[in-house]
């Protein structure tokens, strides 16, 4: 990006960092640019005349101005390229605090300037971390670079692209998580991602039910839209430059070159999708985000299911509904109906995971059996218990045949996972567990 480039937005984004109306512009303008009161004044003026004093304009249209103002370029033209020559202004008018913030109690950040000492960064820090600009799509470097990739195969679909924050991105992501987004309370049939809810509590909802749907979201954290997650930070009372920075902090550009060196075939709708602005999949405050900007969502497809008389609960990107006979024989036009709510809030279903299943049937819910109680599947139990049988019998190196690198907290967490679901076979084969000898592979791992 060019210096004249760099410093209009600069200029753009202090511009509309407070009021606008002439005397604040002109105020503004004086303490980015340290111009006199006169010439300040004077763009002030034009800004005003050409842009309108009621309302701000969009950032684009506010930088397309400034570009063709010919004062204002042959003054930036002539500074060093060394010297930036506007500064990024970090104070904003404060904003009254809503009462949906005043009631969780988070953080009152009335500026960026508070943002940027919340987070303990200076102000260069928290301008390159939020990426304002998207230049982490441009970028080719690995140090540079916020975020790690990884692409996780997916069985007949296209593989899954990881998103995970450096470490230092990532701890500010938590502090955000801990204290803004946290405090707050998502849909109640929103069952992911929240303390004391489950993929457990999900398949409870609908357990004994003749008839269980189940329905999937399509690149469900890409399809968030990031103006909802700016209105989310605003309805917390924060200005609009606080939840622009706070929502670059929390989305993410992905690099061109993540799919070129990749050697995959990427479609070019989903390749425009990861290069835009988006929630990443792998950063801590990304489930959180999802569940608040698919309240309306839960809204609307509560008030459907309530209306048809069944249940509806969400976990991630699964959408579940269940209820009595009635629901098999009108269900062309149910899925219908809840593909256009999806669609009108920025969504789309994945129609080749839609599941209808009667009680006839195996009705499974995030891999939870859910016909009479819930319940694992037999194969995963059966499966799972000949493994802790061969690892008695052979060692558990042999049946490590995917090579993880700690296969003994691996089947401890599946245990648990059965536990949790059905704690009497999870204590049997917690039993087992604890025959296996574990001696050799310890060994193995200090050599």
């Amino acid at each position: 990006m060019s210096r004249l480039r760099r410093d209009l937005r600069t200029l753009s984004a202090s511009l509309l960092a407070g009021r606008w109306a002439r005397p604040d512009l002109s105020d503004r303008i004086q303490r980015a640019l340290e111009w006199t009161h006169a010439p300040a004044s004077q763009l002030a003026a034009r800004l005003t005349r050409d842009l309108g004093d009621h309302h701000p304009p969009q950032a684009q249209r506010l930088e397309d101005w400034l570009r063709q103002d010919s004062t204002l370029v042959a003054r930036l033209e002539r500074g060093s390229d060394h010297h930036p020559q506007v500064r990024w202004l970090l104070d904003a008018p404060v904003m009254e605090a809503q009462p949906a913030a005043l009631a969780a109690r988070v953080p009152q950040l009335p500026t960026i300037g508070d943002l940027a000492a919340w987070l303990r960064l200076s102000p260069g820090e928290l301008e390159w971390l939020s990426d304002r600009w998207c230049q982490q799509s441009r970028e080719t470097r690995e140090p540079l670079r916020h975020y790690r990739y990884q692409w996780r195969p997916r069985a007949g679909r296209a593989p899954r692209l990881i998103e995970m924050p450096k470490p230092r991105l990532k701890r500010i992501q938590r502090r955000i998580l801990r204290h803004i987004l946290d405090p707050l309370q998502p849909h109640p049939a929103a069952e992911g991602f929240r303390r004391g809810r489950s993929c457990l509590t999900h398949a409870e909802a609908h357990t004994g039910q003749a008839v269980v749907v189940r329905m999937d979201l399509e690149d469900f954290f890409q399809s968030v839209p990031v103006r909802r997650v700016t209105a989310l930070f605003r309805c917390l009372g924060y200005p609009a430059p606080v939840a622009r920075v706070l929502r670059g902090l929390c989305t993410h550009c992905v690099s061109g070159d993540a799919w070129t060196r990749s050697g995959l075939d990427i479609p070019w709708e989903r390749r425009q999708r990861l290069s835009s602005p988006h929630l990443p999949q792998g950063a801590p405050t990304s489930p959180a985000l999802a569940n608040l900007c698919c309240y309306r969502l839960d809204c609307r497809l509560t008030g459907l299911a309530a209306r048809l008389g069944l249940r509806y609960t969400s976990y991630a990107d699964d959408l579940a509904f269940s209820g009595a006979e009635t629901l098999r024989h009108g269900f062309q036009r149910f899925h219908v109906l809840v593909a256009r709510i999806a669609l009108e809030e920025g969504f789309a279903l994945n129609t080749r995971k839609t599941r209808l299943m009667t009680s006839a049937q195996r009705q499974i819910l995030t891999g939870i059996l859910v016909n009479a109680r819930p319940n694992l599947p037999r194969p995963e139990y059966d499966l799972l218990k000949a493994t802790l049988h061969n690892c008695i019998r052979y060692g558990p190196k042999e049946q490590n045949r995917e090579g993880l690198p700690d296969f003994r907290g691996h089947l401890l967490g599946r245990i648990a996972h059965l536990s949790q679901v059905n704690p009497e076979r999870g204590a049997r084969l917690r039993r087992l567990w604890e025959e296996i000898d574990w001696s050799n592979e310890a060994s193995e791992d200090r050599l």
